[in-house]
């Protein structure tokens, strides 16, 4: 599944996403998606959430 598409990724989901100070090194952080924060539908860097452990960034993978 694509983390460009808000239709698929909801609340208690297991993701992988890149925090902004891992954007150059693509560096991931495994989580559970705690709230959207993204509003499009649609975003072509992957949609910004917010964890449970708080941290922000996009995510590129969704398990």
């Amino acid at each position: 599944m694509s983390g460009t598409k808000r239709a698929n990724i909801k609340s208690g989901m297991s993701v992988a996403i890149v925090l902004k100070e891992d954007q150059q090194s693509g560096k991931l952080t495994d989580g559970i998606v705690r709230d959207i924060l993204t509003k499009s539908p649609i975003h072509p860097h992957g949609i910004k959430v917010r964890l449970m452990s708080r941290e922000v960034g996009r995510v590129k993978v969704i398990y």
